[in-house]
């Protein structure tokens, strides 16, 4: 098997800012590229309690998909829900939903359930959506997850989510928690709140990423 081995002065790396790096057939091999398809706006780093993380910025026609993601969310209060709310061009999260929210759970001691949940999916509010089922406050307890918000900025349809979040609840339980729903409003989506239903987010990550089409 031959071995290439390369000069350190063949490589050119005066790229163009804000694009990608790519091989290519050239003498040096390197070329420009696409940046890639999701693309980091912004993080909310929680390092204190607090009710709300909210991104009020970077959602426009922009990307045609917003990605959140959540890392390791620890809550101040034992059973504590994880709620979403949506904002339509005002200074209140408060966009009419309508929601599903289905969960599956399984014990430390191997003891599972799957159940579609009646008492935390919306019909047609404004309140909070529970993106969770419970989250317990153990000093080791956390939620991860992430979420997608399709076509925000459309003034012709509803406005999809979909949800994944994973949690150790108060009991040490595993669960995973599946919701979906769109907010009902023509307006364009410009705001995003994620909540503790009561008490304090104590600490944790929340990133938001474009997706190109």
């Amino acid at each position: 098997m031959a071995l290439t081995k390369f000069n350190f002065n063949s490589f050119d790396l005066t790229t163009v800012a804000s694009t990608g790096l790519a091989f290519n057939a050239s003498a040096n091999g390197f070329d420009t590229a696409a940046p890639g398809a999701i693309t980091l706006i912004s993080t909310n780093t929680i390092s204190s309690g607090v009710s709300s993380s909210s991104f009020t910025s970077g959602i426009d026609s922009t990307y045609d998909t917003y990605l959140f993601k959540f890392f390791n969310l620890h809550f101040s209060n034992a059973n504590e829900a994880f709620f979403l709310k949506f904002r339509d061009g005002d200074s209140s999260f408060d966009a009419t939903k309508t929601t599903t929210h289905f969960f599956a759970r399984n014990t430390e001691a191997g003891t599972n359930s799957f159940s579609y949940d009646s008492d935390r999916d919306l019909a047609q509010s404004t309140g909070g959506h529970f993106l969770n089922l419970v989250t317990g406050n153990q000093n080791d307890g956390s939620l991860s997850g992430d979420m997608f918000l399709f076509s925000p900025s459309s003034t012709t349809f509803v406005k999809h989510f979909t949800a994944r979040t994973q949690n150790m609840d108060s009991g040490d339980n595993s669960t995973v928690t599946y919701t979906a729903g769109y907010a009902n409003v023509t307006a364009a989506i410009d705001g995003v709140e994620f909540s503790a239903s009561s008490g304090t987010i104590d600490s944790g990550v929340i990133k938001m990423y474009g997706i190109t089409k």
